[in-house]
């Protein structure tokens, strides 16, 4: 049996149990990790005993980012390329006791108790469950009433390149520093950017997505060549789309420093503004991101708490210019000055 403590490198020999479990000495806690050579990626051929390895590597910056937070976990028990489901309820066991969760709501009010991202004991037993993607509430568990994050997701539709992505996440930055909102950058893992800015816990969902849906207008108006607020996907032509709505209540986003479920183990990657021409999204793996980390620090690490006022101010003048809100997931209830839930073209088609 190989015991690992803290973030270092493994302690002690094998058991002689043929490699079945690992256990892991993580933040006061006996992890056990079954199967540890199990191939999660096959194409890199990274097992999952390696993503438990990367989690430990880069543990401050993640507990930094999601610690204390509700998640939800996207498990692929075979690995990249086998099925995957959405695991919201979490309950302790009698083998982990210690598991901490919260209660947490959907859209339609159904309840579940959600793991916490308490420490990283509890992320690394998520990673044994299988976890390729931990998606992560804009709320802490102490303070389920207030979300103190706004999440600006760039979304990448169809004939959107990379370039586009990054000169949109300058056009948010931009925008967010004339208002004097300081905003924080990191990959999807995949094609898009998300900028993110850490709040003051004084605002609910709903006051946070107003704020959004006001700096997706307000890009959209500076540069509707790059970038739209458009909720349907057939008036956004090849243009990068301002998700408004992963700002909605209950709703969560893939985590910092997580990696993700493609063949290439790509990360969820906070990085400096200065880097965003450099910044290639499949360089940022969980190979080579534990060394990246260690050389540069955390770009995260002096993320402030400020005030949601100056992107409010936005929305009520949009609402006193006589906007409707932007449409809201069908999942969520009718909200009101809601516009109607239908595509444009089926409105027409109605009408007529």
């Amino acid at each position: 049996m190989v015991r690992f403590s803290g973030y270092g490198p493994p302690v002690g020999q094998s058991d002689g149990k043929s490699g079945d479990v690992e256990v892991l000495d993580v933040a006061g806690r006996a992890v056990r990790i079954t199967n540890p050579g199990k191939v999660f990626f096959p194409e890199r051929g990274d097992t999952k005993l390696d993503l438990a390895r990367y989690y430990l590597a880069v543990g401050d910056a993640l507990m930094a980012a999601m610690g204390g937070r509700p998640v939800l976990l996207q498990r692929f028990p075979g690995g990249v390329g086998g099925s995957s489901f959405f695991q919201k309820r979490v309950a302790p066991t009698k083998a982990d006791p210690w598991l901490t969760t919260t209660r947490v709501s959907t859209p339609n009010g159904t309840t579940s108790d959600a793991l916490v991202a308490a420490d990283l004991a509890h992320v690394l037993w998520a990673v044994n469950m299988g976890c390729l993607g931990f998606h992560v509430w804009p709320n802490t568990a102490a303070d389920p009433e207030h979300a103190d994050e706004l999440r600006i997701d760039l979304d990448p539709s169809p004939g959107v390149t990379f370039a586009m992505i990054r000169e949109g996440a300058a056009e948010t930055r931009a925008l967010l520093d004339e208002l004097g909102v300081a905003s924080f950058p990191k990959t999807t893992g995949n094609r898009g950017i998300h900028v993110y800015a850490r709040l003051a816990p004084r605002w609910d969902g709903f006051a946070v997505r107003a704020a959004a849906v006001a700096v997706a207008r307000e890009l959209e108006r500076r540069r509707p060549d790059l970038l739209t607020a458009a909720w349907w996907k057939e008036e956004r032509g090849a243009r990068v789309f301002v998700d408004f709505n992963q700002n909605a209540p209950h709703k969560t986003v893939f985590g910092a420093w997580c990696v993700r479920a493609n063949p290439h183990g790509q990360v969820s990657t906070p990085f400096e503004w200065a880097e965003l021409a450099a910044i290639e999204p499949r360089e940022l793996t969980l190979a080579s991101v534990p060394a990246r980390l260690a050389q540069r620090g955390d770009p995260w690490a002096a993320m402030p708490a400020q005030s949601l006022d100056p992107l409010l101010a936005l929305h009520e003048r949009d609402m006193a210019d006589g906007l409707m809100d932007a449409p809201w997931p069908p999942v969520y209830p009718k909200m009101p000055n809601e516009p109607p839930r239908v595509a444009p073209s089926r409105a027409r088609k109605e009408d007529a």
